[in-house]
């Protein structure tokens, strides 16, 4: 088993219990990315298999320590003919990390139509960049990252590349939780990016409050993905990121909005005037 498959994946610990491994490194927060992840595969493994899922609303509610497991209760609240509905709770002991609703729905015939984000570039004729910043809980040797930036202010757009680089099953919930691992990474950096700041500056306290994700196709990790990401909004101290992830196609199979605090850091004292 790769390490991106032990990171993502959750054991049943009790009844309607799992169980997430810690993502470390020790004495850090939990990477959010991670809690998304395993709170999907948790909700996945009390439906049907064959169910998919068809959106995910998470809200961060206190940082959790990125070197200890984490526990998600799953409480079923629909289980309808074609759509099952469940939320998670995702604890270190009795502290309440994240709350969330997950909903799996059977596919069904209707209209069909996506926004293609713009794509002027392929992801091979692009330099391996990695992350934006330093990311010590990721897995990167598993994972080809690469990052192209375009625009400047409000016109701002990042062309996340992403792909696995190891051997996934192919069960498409584990790929789904593999996109929503890999995207968090630096996830607000739009916000900053507008008024030309960025994550890795350390000038700004940063952090997801809530991520919502509507999944409109299966996702193929293990081949390469775009995540388009700008901000269309900021105000006291939060930013809202929107973002189309698409296939190498163009097809778009997910559609992202995220929501965090992005607010100056106090300047040193020794700064200050």
């Amino acid at each position: 088993m790769s390490r991106l498959e032990e990171l993502l994946d959750v054991t049943a610990s009790a009844d309607e219990v799992f169980t997430g491994p810690g993502g470390g490194p020790d004495g850090k927060r939990t990477y959010g990315g991670q809690l998304t992840a395993q709170t999907l595969m948790a909700a996945g493994r009390t439906v049907n298999a064959g169910r998919p899922p068809v959106s995910l609303q998470l809200q961060f509610l206190r940082a959790g320590a990125a070197g200890d497991p984490v526990d998600y209760r799953v409480s079923a609240l629909t289980d309808g003919r074609t759509t099952a509905v469940r939320q998670v709770l995702g604890m270190q002991g009795e502290r309440v990390l994240s709350i969330a609703t997950v909903v799996f729905a059977d596919p069904l015939g209707g209209p069909e139509h996506g926004a293609t984000p713009d794509m002027p570039e392929q992801p091979e004729a692009l330099p391996t960049t990695g992350p934006a910043g330093s990311a010590p809980a990721m897995p990167l040797e598993e994972l080809d990252i690469r990052i192209s930036d375009r625009g400047a202010g409000m016109q701002f757009c990042r062309h996340f590349w992403w792909r696995a680089t190891v051997t996934l099953p192919a069960d498409p919930l584990l790929h789904a939780a593999a996109a929503l691992y890999t995207t968090d990474v630096y996830g607000l950096d739009p916000a900053l990016q507008v008024h030309g700041h960025a994550l890795g500056d350390g000038t700004h306290r940063t952090g997801t409050t809530g991520t919502a994700v509507w999944f409109h196709h299966p996702i193929r990790a293990d081949r390469w993905n775009v995540l388009a990401s700008s901000s269309p909004a900021a105000s006291r101290g939060r930013g809202v990121i929107t973002a189309a992830l698409a296939d190498a196609d163009g097809r778009r199979v997910a559609t992202v909005v995220q929501e965090g605090l992005v607010t100056p850091r106090d300047p040193h004292p020794t700064e200050r005037k």
